[in-house]
């Protein structure tokens, strides 16, 4: 570990050029009083590492002195596909290791690629993160990966939506993916490749015995078939919907892609008032109501009857929710006027003054 330390010390000072003590032992991650034992064993060793007192000192090498110590260990070497996800690396118990992987690659640079690759880092960012969500990082992760990596059958139990809601299984993991800050794993149970959600996973065992893994195999391939077949699961209502202009424009910031290429795909030219029926594929009519009364007046559910009546009272019952108290109780009323009609007319009553 020391050794390591010194090596990523003489790196930085390489890459970075003059350091003061307290930069270096932020980015090795010890303390100042750390920093100045290795400069010591540096300066023994005959790196020629000089310090510089005062406000504009530090730390640098003499003389353009250069390591050519900057061969990959085996782990950084592989830790270099997380290279833009830091947040992942360090949910797999790399983020060490990355860092000093690319410490190494920077300096094994000629320094014109060495400035370029650091202007790329300063100018782009990756997050990978969905907004309003925070990173997944179930306590598990790390041994799991593992698990993965060295090909281990796990015993799980795991907690389900379905009867009985914990079930034990034994896995074969075959890899772990990340979507939108939330880790799932990909195994095989029985022969059938499964998906689960690691943060339901209750208790993991890593037992001893190795599996075969599929010749193959492709991780990515899979997850986007399994994606797909998803979509087709969870989406089996159909909606026949109006849509106003203005929402048209602005469904890829409201709804989710599979809802938006359905409208784009299914939608007809628009009618006087600019308006355009389309086909929504939707869960269910439950969860179908939040969804489209979150869009607000500028979209109409024409059909089924069934979620048009749902919508139609679940907004008649926000109206009596805010109502004051001397005005009568929205009702629904004829279904054949459209639901944004019948809760302005609630609305425009709920306003009238009383004589």
């Amino acid at each position: 570990m020391r050794a390591a330390r010194l090596l990523s010390l003489v790196l930085l000072l390489q890459n970075r050029g003059r350091l003061t003590a307290g930069e270096l032992a932020e980015e090795l991650g010890v303390s100042v009083r750390t920093v100045y034992r290795d400069i010591d064993s540096l300066s023994g060793a005959g790196i020629p590492v000089y310090g510089d007192a005062g406000h504009h000192g530090g730390y640098e090498l003499l003389g353009g002195y250069r390591t050519r110590l900057t061969g990959l260990h085996a782990d950084e070497a592989e830790s270099l596909f997380l290279a833009g996800l830091p947040g992942a690396a360090d949910d797999l118990g790399l983020g060490e290791v990355l860092a000093a992987a690319q410490l190494k690659l920077t300096a094994a640079l000629p320094t014109p690629l060495r400035d370029r690759a650091g202007r790329v880092r300063e100018r782009f960012h990756l997050d990978a993160l969905g907004w309003y969500r925070e990173q997944d990082s179930p306590p598990g992760l790390v041994a799991l990966a593992n698990a993965v990596w060295n090909q281990r059958r796990i015993q799980v139990r795991y907690r389900r939506w379905a009867e009985p809601q914990e079930v034990e299984r034994e896995l074969d993991p075959y890899g772990l993916v990340l979507k939108a800050g939330v880790w799932y794993l990909v195994a095989a149970v029985d022969g059938a490749v499964r998906t689960y959600r690691v943060s339901s996973i209750l208790r993991l065992d890593v037992g001893e015995d190795v599996f075969e893994r599929p010749d193959g195999f492709d991780l990515a391939a899979h997850w986007g078939d399994y994606l797909t077949v998803y979509d087709a699961r969870r989406l089996r209502l159909q909606a026949s919907v109006r849509i106003a202009p203005a929402l048209l424009s602005a469904l890829p910031d409201r709804l989710d892609a599979a809802l938006v290429r359905a409208v784009e795909g299914s939608s007809g030219p628009p009618d006087a008032d600019g308006w355009v029926t389309a086909t929504v594929p939707l869960e269910s009519v439950e969860l179908a109501v939040p969804t489209l009364l979150s869009l607000g007046p500028d979209i109409e559910v024409l059909a089924p009857e069934e979620l048009r009546r749902e919508i139609a009272e679940t907004a008649a019952a926000v109206l009596d929710r805010y109502r004051p108290a001397d005005t009568p109780r929205a009702g629904v009323g004829d279904l054949s006027s459209s639901p944004a009609d019948r809760v302005a007319s609630s609305a425009r009553a709920a306003r009238t003054p009383k004589p």
